[in-house]
């Protein structure tokens, strides 16, 4: 059921936009068959507001008891802003929905949660989703099931986590690709308000690596093949992250490597190791396995210094590869909507369970270093970073694809 609030302006009709606009709180029943808000993206209303009005709606709670304040401004000659039904009916809405919260946490979960994991089974999501996973099943008292949503760089899975009910039940691995697939690809939900953040909860570095059997010792060597044979030497990449990383290596060393992309980080790998594709720059996590087994050959290491891990592969600043900066971090997210305390609740077990000292040695060991930040954290990363990497796609001449 929904409940519509509406509130207009009187006053002289502009010219260059209507003076009249709405605002839509909307009640419904969640699957713990209690109401909640679904609320609109805050950054969805602002196209809806004339410039000459500066609209600012704050919330505040104390018990459970809103108090709402509005504050308007308008340049119409002596109207009056009629906003009281406004109010009346914004106050029952919030106290409906803050009423509801805490219960709702109270009892959350109460049946599975589904994990998506819009990649392929192998790879770094989906190795960090499955552990999330099975810590979670044992901590929250439900199972969480881990699903592969494979397909078009992750778009597929994050779509279907954002078009999910926002009830605590539907949670999606998110990593650097959600900003880097908007800057090529036509997007069905919008990348800053169709989810909520719950946790940053690490980040992975890059080791360019070759198959065993190419002739090259070096990154040097590797430069003076492709360079050679400009087109033809090959870079096996998973899309989103590995791309756009692909991408900003062929133009810092100004070489025409191609780029051949795949649909999960994992048979990217699998055909570096086999021959099929030249190189990658693979992802620490799944990567430093077959590097230690002589099953990939690494050249650089993508990091300030090198890894403990890989004392022997030097930096790609040492290799004489400068500007190369690509890291991937990794997050938790729901689709937008999800309770307050549901999303904080879940994001207070992740850091837990990764700022111990047992989550930190094993994350260490993978070739990854945990990095927690939180919900309101997230939401200044994720502009930043998509704001990171259109520059980076423009540099590079990559192209979009609507």
């Amino acid at each position: 059921m929904a409940s519509i609030v509406r509130m207009c302006l009187p006053g002289k009709r502009s010219s260059r936009a209507g003076n009249e606009f709405a605002f839509y709180v909307c009640l419904r029943k969640s699957s713990l068959g209690r109401a909640e808000l679904c609320r609109r993206p805050f950054r969805d209303l602002l196209g809806l507001i004339p410039r000459r009005i500066m609209h600012q709606a704050m919330f505040r709670s104390r018990n459970f008891r809103p108090c709402i304040s509005i504050f308007a401004h308008h340049t119409y000659e002596k109207e009056e802003l009629m906003i009281s039904k406004l109010i009346c009916s914004l106050v029952t809405a919030t106290a409906v929905l803050l009423a509801s919260a805490a219960p709702a946490a109270e009892t959350y979960p109460s049946k599975p949660i589904r994990l998506i994991v819009p990649f392929s089974p192998g790879g770094t999501n989906d190795i960090l989703g499955r552990i999330i996973a099975q810590h979670m099943t044992e901590t929250l008292g439900q199972t969480m099931i881990v699903d592969n949503r494979t397909g078009f760089q992750g778009i597929i899975g994050t779509n279907i986590a954002a078009k999910a009910a926002p009830d605590g039940y539907t949670l999606v691995m998110i990593s650097s690709a959600y900003t880097m697939n908007p800057v090529v690809y036509k997007m069905p939900y919008d990348t800053l308000t169709a989810l909520d953040f719950i946790a940053k909860i690490g980040a992975s570095f890059l080791i360019l690596s070759v198959t065993p059997s190419l002739p090259v010792n070096s990154v040097a060597d590797l430069l003076a093949m492709a360079k050679k044979n400009p087109g033809h030497v090959t870079l096996a990449s998973s899309g989103g992250f590995q791309q756009f990383a692909s991408e900003l290596f062929k133009s810092v060393t100004k070489t025409n490597f191609n780029v051949i992309l795949y649909k999960g980080g994992a048979p990217a790998m699998i055909d570096v190791m086999g021959g099929q594709v030249n190189a990658n720059l693979a992802v620490s996590v799944p990567g430093i396995p077959h590097l230690r087994s002589g099953k990939l050959k690494g050249l650089a290491v993508g990091l300030p210094k090198r890894s403990e891990l890989l004392p022997n592969i030097p930096t790609f600043s040492e290799a004489g590869v400068n500007g190369f900066d690509a890291a991937n971090w990794y997050s938790i997210a729901a689709p937008a909507g999800t309770p307050r305390p549901i999303v904080m609740r879940l994001h207070e077990e992740l850091a837990r369970f990764f700022n111990s000292p047992a989550m930190q040695k094993k994350m260490s060991a993978m070739g990854a270093v945990v990095d927690i930040k939180t919900p309101d954290e997230m939401r200044v990363i994720i502009p930043a970073e998509l704001k990171k990497w259109t520059k980076v796609a423009i540099a590079a001449g990559m192209k979009r694809n609507v």
